[in-house]
């Protein structure tokens, strides 16, 4: 077999050099044959490398990968790995080309044999690890096994290629290649990976004693895996140092020392490969969504499979704006409020108004997996971002009908009467599908506690009053309202399901009755603070691939939604909610400029705060966990009647309880930043826009009421006595025009003023005593007014029946 082998791989060499017509022999002739075939160029992608994910401050979130490898260039690997690699696979391997005869023999022997461990030159092995790698990465199970199956074809392919690789690499280019791409066990590719793995060190400090266990243990990886078969790996490491030394390479001195280290395998450190070993899973997850799952990153690739092979083997280095320290206090914050085992979710996300970037998103369960307190889902996200259904925001949805209002031309002073309960009953209601009364039950909103007379809207949003915010998104149109939150990023929890289309017909979207995420909630609250300007949520700052190319990351299509006025009037009012409000338990101390809007569902389901500075924006929130079995059987789901692990119980103010995360998180996030103050509103919006009053000239009253109220103002009948018949319609006051939504009396003549009755007659005084001097007469009291209030008597008369 030696001879035959032998007289075999001469004639192969031979058939490099000499034509064909100059073999002979069926076998010989087959084998030269696809040599003569075979492309001479071999393509050499860029080798697998980890992709690492990184925080704000540079640390690492996640590292993803197929195989753990850090490429790095020859004069990054210390001479002592170069020597002991080529001592063990190639000693000649600098003075021969890309085939060695003795090799060659070797090999060819070792094959037949069916062994495929069989020696073969460094180029050749790098050839093999080449064509393995490139088909891995291609996900083609045919090619990997081609380019290892145990036959001399596929030895001549190798040397057919290797001779191609070294007309156009040089030595030290193969060698560089070769160390970069083997394999050196415990999930290492490449020494620099390998160095970390072992020792916590780069390539460039390996010493002799570790150079020789890397070197030793490419020939089999599974064997020589020091973590399970430690003896085994030294032995082989010993060999190397003994081969080194054999060679001249090193001293029978340096020899004895470097067997004389012991390796300890509690030193093996593996690196974390996605998600679950992350500090920030849920965090880390929504990251992997965004690149892979989303569709948002075609620069990565068209489909999924190509977007996660890329992630997984390109060496990206991903960038991010999270904040660790925000992050983690965030996760405190959560934690505090609720526990993780509690049957309650709590959590909050936080955004950078300007640019739309993820600064923290957290949750009171921040590990994956199926235990107690743990889970798979973020519950700050939608299901397509591996979250969940989503939650009512309450209250917080005020700010939607307030901002619509502005809009409108209506003005913080717009006032109501807001008694404790109010039926909707005979309304109709602006919807997207036009002017509707509402079918079914009646709707009979009502007030936390009590109702408040006339109010405005800053007092309103200052204690959050439903029967106030009705009346406002009835005057509004709930079709304004919904299309606004659209616009400036509302979102429901199901994807699928489009909010305009579901709620445009919903009055009660002013009291928070859509499942929304936390994440659009924190975007809409975003776009207000950037004073319309609506900016998409992203979690990408930048992705480089290894050489340092831009991918081109998803946008977040900054663009003015809402004027920049109207946004200023919505965050004067939620000012002073902060200030005087239901906001104020949730208020940071360290007295920026702050704006916020609390949140209650119906039963206390659900407590929110939403809220801004000028450089921040998020939410926070405590709900129901819907999927525990703590709910079974149970008639509501009243968050406040929950007992708490810490002992407690939760009060049931979206200020109090979700404002507590709110404050914490924020102030960790602004720490060290200097306040920036909000723009103060416009004239225009605190004052109104003056706009002509319909001229109701011959009108009768019911016509000169829908007019005026046509016009976008409110009316009021105002009796005022007059020459003309009771009933008759006399005119608006004022006249001319008016502040646009500001209420316009219609008058209508309540008949002539009585005359005043004569006062009586007094009884002439008694006469004094003669001792007492005389008196002069009481003088008399004022005359009693008419019945018009003083400056409030309109001049003249106009219209009638």
């Amino acid at each position: 077999m030696f001879v035959a082998v032998s007289v075999l791989a001469g004639l192969l060499l031979a058939g490099l050099a000499v034509p064909l017509t100059a073999l002979a022999g069926g076998a010989t002739r087959a084998a030269a044959d696809s040599l003569q075939y075979l492309p001479a160029e071999l393509e050499t992608p860029p080798q697998s490398e980890r992709s690492k994910i990184l925080m704000a401050d540079g640390t690492t979130l996640a590292t993803f990968y197929d195989e753990n490898r850090i490429y790095v260039p020859l004069d990054k690997i210390a001479p002592v790995m170069q020597d002991a690699q080529i001592a063990i696979e190639d000693h000649r391997f600098y003075e021969h080309g890309a085939l060695d005869l003795q090799g060659l023999v070797r090999a060819f022997f070792r094959t037949a044999s069916g062994d495929t461990q069989g020696a073969s030159t460094l180029t050749q092995q790098y050839v093999k690890l080449v064509q393995v790698e490139a088909a891995v990465q291609a996900g083609d199970e045919e090619a990997i096994l081609a380019a290892t199956e145990t036959t001399i074809d596929r030895k001549i392919r190798e040397m057919r290629y290797a001779m191609a690789i070294e007309e156009r690499m040089t030595k030290d280019e193969i060698l560089e290649g070769y160390l970069n791409i083997a394999y050196y066990g415990s999930g290492a590719y490449g020494v620099e990976a390998a160095a970390h793995t072992y020792w916590g060190k780069t390539a460039a400090e390996l010493t002799l004693p570790e150079a020789a266990m890397l070197a030793g243990i490419v020939q089999n990886p599974v064997q020589y895996d020091p973590a399970r078969n430690l003896e085994l790996t030294i032995e082989r490491r010993d060999f190397v140092l003994s081969r080194m030394a054999d060679l001249g390479i090193i001293s029978e001195a340096d020899r004895d020392a470097a067997k004389a280290v012991a390796f300890d395998p509690a030193t093996i450190k593996r690196i974390p490969n996605g998600c679950v070993s992350s500090e920030f899973p849920h965090l880390c997850d929504y990251v992997f969504h965004e690149l892979v799952t989303s569709g948002k990153m075609p620069s990565l690739g068209e489909s999924v499979e190509q977007r996660e092979n890329m992630l997984n083997r390109g060496g990206l280095t991903i960038h991010t704006l999270i904040d660790p320290d925000s992050q983690r206090a965030a996760e405190a914050a959560a934690v505090q409020q609720v526990a993780a085992v509690d049957p309650l979710i709590a959590g909050t996300v936080l955004l950078q108004p300007s640019t739309g970037l993820i600064v923290a998103m957290a949750q009171s369960r921040p590990d994956r997996g199926t235990d107690p307190g743990q889970t798979w889902y973020n519950y700050m996200v939608g299901e397509e971002m591996g979250g969940y259904n989503g939650f009512q925001a309450g209250s917080t949805f005020k700010s939607f009908t307030m901002a619509a209002a502005l809009e409108l031309g209506m003005t913080p002073s717009h006032e109501y009467n807001a008694p404790a309960r109010i039926d909707t009953g005979d309304w109709t209601w602006k919807t997207c599908n036009g002017n509707v009364k509402l079918s079914g039950e009646p709707w009979r909103p009502a007030n936390y506690n009590r109702g408040y007379g006339n109010i405005d809207m800053v007092k309103a949003a200052e204690d959050s009053v439903n029967t106030y915010f009705v009346q406002l998104i009835r005057d509004v149109g709930v079709c304004a309202t919904v299309q606004l939150a659209d616009r400036v990023g509302v979102e429901l929890a199901d994807r699928g399901l489009e909010l305009v289309e579901n709620f445009g017909g919903t009055p009660s979207f002013t009291l928070g009755t859509a499942y929304i995420t936390p994440l659009s909630m924190a975007e809409a609250y975003a776009t207000f603070a950037n004073r319309g300007i609506h900016c998409e949520p992203i979690i990408l700052q930048s992705v480089a691939t290894q050489d340092g190319t831009e991918l081109e990351v998803p946008s977040a299509n900054c663009e003015q939604v809402v004027e920049p006025a109207v946004a200023d009037g919505v965050t004067y009012i939620l000012e002073s909610v902060m200030t005087s409000g239901t906001g104020r338990p949730a208020r940071m101390s360290d007295g920026r400029p702050q704006a916020g809007k609390t949140g209650t569902t119906n039963d206390a389901e659900a407590v929110w705060f939403a809220g801004y500075t000028p450089d921040m924006a998020g939410v926070a929130m405590i709900a129901a966990d819907n999927g525990s079995p703590y709910w079974e059987g149970r008639s509501n789901k009243r968050i406040t009647s929950v007992p708490l692990t810490n002992g407690g119980r939760l009060a049931g103010s979206g200020g109090g309880d979700a404002g507590l995360i709110w404050k914490a998180a924020m102030g960790s996030a602004l720490a060290g930043t200097a306040p920036t103050a909000f723009t103060d509103p416009t004239k225009e919006i605190l004052e109104g826009v003056k706009v002509p009053i319909p001229d109701t000239s011959g009108m009768g009253y019911n016509e000169a009421k829908a007019a005026v109220e046509a016009a976008g103002f409110n009316t009021v009948r105002h009796r005022v006595f007059s020459d003309r018949r009771e009933g008759t319609f006399l005119g608006t006051w004022p006249r001319g025009e008016a502040t646009k939504f500001s209420t316009v009396a219609l008058r209508v003549s309540a008949g002539p003023e009585p005359e005043p009755e004569p006062e009586p007659e007094p009884d002439p005084p008694a006469p004094p005593p003669a001792s007492t001097p005389p008196q002069a007469p009481p003088s008399n009291s004022n005359p009693p007014g008419n019945s018009n209030p003083p400056g409030n008597t309109p001049p003249g008369d106009e219209g009638d029946d």
